[in-house]
């Protein structure tokens, strides 16, 4: 079940709650009896676990794989247009 952030308009009043999605949104705010709650947007609390996710089976990458791909060519010299006026580029060519 997802927490709601609820906020009342009228006094400042919030308060976080936990919902079903089929029940109705809170409308009367309990610290001052109006009918002025609102819905607030907040950010997903989530987190993703398990394989076969990025924070566990990519983050610290091929170390080994990754030094010998810079050893081999500075990163601009296949992608810049101007590769062959690199200092980078004319340097591990010469």
């Amino acid at each position: 079940m997802p927490i709601y952030s609820y906020k009342c308009s009228h006094c400042g009043h919030a308060k976080d709650v936990l919902q079903k999605l089929s029940d109705a949104p809170l409308r009367v705010c309990p610290a001052c009896g109006q009918p002025a709650m609102e819905k607030q947007v907040t950010a997903a609390g989530f987190q993703l676990k398990g394989s076969g996710w990025y924070a566990t089976d990519f983050r610290g990458g091929n170390k080994a794989a990754d030094s010998k791909k810079s050893e081999e060519a500075p990163a601009c010299a296949a992608s810049c247009p101007a590769a062959g006026a690199c200092a980078a580029a004319s340097a591990d060519a010469g």
